[in-house]
């Protein structure tokens, strides 16, 4: 063979050329999607992280409200969790229990203050189309006589979350959920000083 025939034309060398420009081309298309779409699953987690969050602070908030109005009415502690039960408040709450502990005005605040706090945890205080929404999603509340001779209670706050993790050892709203490992939960345990 000839050199002359071995050397491809200028023609042919474009052609070649075109080829490999389309591969290239092809193959930052495909990087760029899947750029893009690590983008929409970064930001799909952070809104779903930013939920939990917003979910957390609005649990932290009505579990300080309880806990104010329970120091505040001190006298009748126990009209809040009578021994041996836990009142529930909220999403699929108990009827506030009866008592006889302190005067008949103290024994009206706390069923006040129940309802109220019930109300809060449905998400009364915010309402958009006439549906409740100021909420965390299936709130629930929850107080428990821990020990009624030192007054110490405990109250609670459990709600649904987005993801899975681990589930709560405390025992409100315990089956409430379709997955226990989606329930939420903030505690704290209140001692009521007597003062004299």
């Amino acid at each position: 063979m000839s050199a002359r025939m071995r050397r491809r034309s200028p023609r042919q060398r474009r052609a070649g050329q075109r080829g490999l420009t389309l591969i290239e081309v092809l193959i930052s298309v495909v990087i760029l999607l899947a750029a893009l779409l690590g983008a929409a699953g970064l930001i799909a987690r952070s809104n779903q992280s930013e939920m939990e969050s917003y979910q957390r602070v609005q649990a932290l908030t009505l579990l300080q409200d309880m806990v104010t109005r329970l120091n505040a009415n001190r006298q009748a502690a126990a009209c809040y969790a009578v021994a041996g039960t836990i009142t529930t408040a909220g999403n699929g709450g108990t009827s506030v229990p009866s008592c006889t502990t302190g005067t008949a005005a103290q024994q009206t605040l706390a069923q006040t203050d129940l309802t109220a706090w019930s109300t809060e945890l449905m998400g009364s205080a915010e309402s958009s189309s006439g549906n409740a929404v100021g909420a965390m999603i299936g709130a629930r509340g929850c107080i428990e006589a821990i020990d009624t001779t030192n007054q110490i209670y405990r109250v609670t706050v459990t709600w649904q979350g987005l993801a899975k993790t681990v589930s709560s050892s405390l025992p409100c709203g315990s089956g409430s959920f379709t997955d226990d490992t989606y329930r939420r939960a903030v505690s704290v345990q209140v001692r009521i000083g007597v003062l004299s």
